[in-house]
């Protein structure tokens, strides 16, 4: 199977995923382990698996993944009972795939939920491992982690091996650069569409749901449009699906955050503020706020800058400015998860490296408004790089 002329949408090169597992293997032989296990279901913050493999986990259903130290990886995903298939030299080439094994199991149906972890133990076992390395266990069912400890925990040893995989995912090569700026360059056309588009008389929804299908003719698969509208001197919040039914009116503000994968499968995101009118003298001032905020914060993005030490950096400014601390997340790394380290945060240990790449997203919520700005960088030898995204930073007045 060519990955080119396949039905694949986005892959990253054979080359670039080589990269990834030599880097990979380098840190599990200096740590003696043998061998990798991941879950994911999800591709918002479930990455890993596409990381590892350039296919995705996705709509809740686990995929396993099986990765030694020497040769292909087993993938473990729902299907029939017992099947098992040796896949060619040109699948395993573009996937490092090299079994796929099924079981028909679901998240919905407790009793299942055990089934791929037998399978996976299986693997294990067959590799003839002695240590086993967990990457990002929160990802896992809980059925699929609790059953393979039942299995393994008194044949192996069993270690914690998600945070040097972080680290190494984190940094991102050339390659990954210019897919992620190729994303960020599609979300810029999507909002340009969507500031042609919003209008009176629609519906939230209806603007996302007009950004969601620009996206995906882009060549987007994935992704999240959180969005709202209100009256002025009301706060126009990121809401979800369920909660876009309002339909605009005139002097209404709209705000859209455009989080979608893209080339090679890697997320950026972008938010902006809409007004169907001007916009209120408050909602600049607070806009005004944010945009100086995100400026502030990005100066702190220095190569070996600790997160925890920007992070009460930031803070402070944020009080000496009259504006609510960071009490969630507003900067934070981006790639293959909607959000992944490096977090600026107090719990983060990791420190800012060059070539991550990070989005940055203050912003000010109050009962009367909602201001906010998000952008995506690069870390270079000197700090951020240029925003990657093009579209301005102010309120698109309509």
């Amino acid at each position: 199977m060519s990955r080119a002329a396949s039905r694949f949408l986005n892959s990253v090169s054979c080359g670039e995923l080589q990269r990834r597992w030599r880097a990979v293997r380098a840190a599990m032989r200096e740590r003696g382990i043998d061998v990798l296990i991941l879950q994911n279901s999800s591709d918002w913050v479930g990455g890993y698996i596409r990381w590892f493999t350039n296919e995705p986990a996705t709509n809740g259903y686990p995929s396993s993944v099986v990765f030694p130290l020497e040769g292909g990886m087993s993938v473990i995903e729902q299907g029939p009972f017992n099947q098992v298939r040796e896949s060619d030299d040109a699948e395993t080439r573009g996937t490092g795939i090299a079994r796929r094994l099924t079981t028909p199991n679901y998240p919905s149906v407790y009793y299942t939920g055990g089934y791929d972890a037998e399978i996976a133990a299986g693997e294990v076992r067959r590799f003839g491992a002695k240590c086993m390395g967990l990457v990002a266990p929160a990802a896992m069912y809980h059925s699929f982690g609790k059953r393979l400890l039942e299995l393994l925990a008194h044949d192996i040893s069993i270690v914690d091996a998600t945070d040097f995989v972080d680290r190494i995912k984190a940094i991102k090569s050339t390659e990954e650069r210019e897919l992620i700026r190729s994303v960020a360059a599609m979300q810029d056309q999507v909002m340009a569409g969507v500031r042609e588009f919003v209008r009176p008389g629609l519906k939230d929804f209806e603007v996302a749901a007009y950004a969601q299908y620009l996206s995906q003719q882009l060549g987007s698969e994935q992704g999240i449009f959180l969005c709202s509208s209100a009256r002025p001197g009301q706060a126009a919040s990121f809401r979800p699906r369920f909660m876009q039914g309002r339909t605009l009116e005139k002097g209404d503000v709209y705000s859209l955050l455009v989080e979608c994968n893209g080339a090679g499968g890697f997320y950026t995101e972008l938010s902006r503020i809409f007004v169907l009118g001007r916009a209120p003298a408050e909602l600049r001032e607070a806009q005004s706020a944010v945009v100086e905020a995100q400026s502030r914060a990005l100066a702190l993005l220095r190569p070996g800058a600790s997160c925890r030490e920007i992070f009460e950096e930031h803070n402070a400014y944020l009080r000496s400015s009259g504006l609510p601390e960071e009490r969630r997340l507003s900067t934070h790394g981006m790639g293959y998860d909607m959000v992944e380290r490096p977090l600026i945060r107090q719990d983060e240990n990791m420190r800012i490296e060059e070539n991550m790449t990070i989005v940055c997203h203050p912003g000010i919520l109050t009962e009367r408004l909602f201001a906010h700005n998000t952008d995506v960088y690069m870390i270079e030898s000197h700090g951020p790089s240029k925003c990657l995204h093009l579209t301005p930073k102010e309120i698109m007045e309509i």
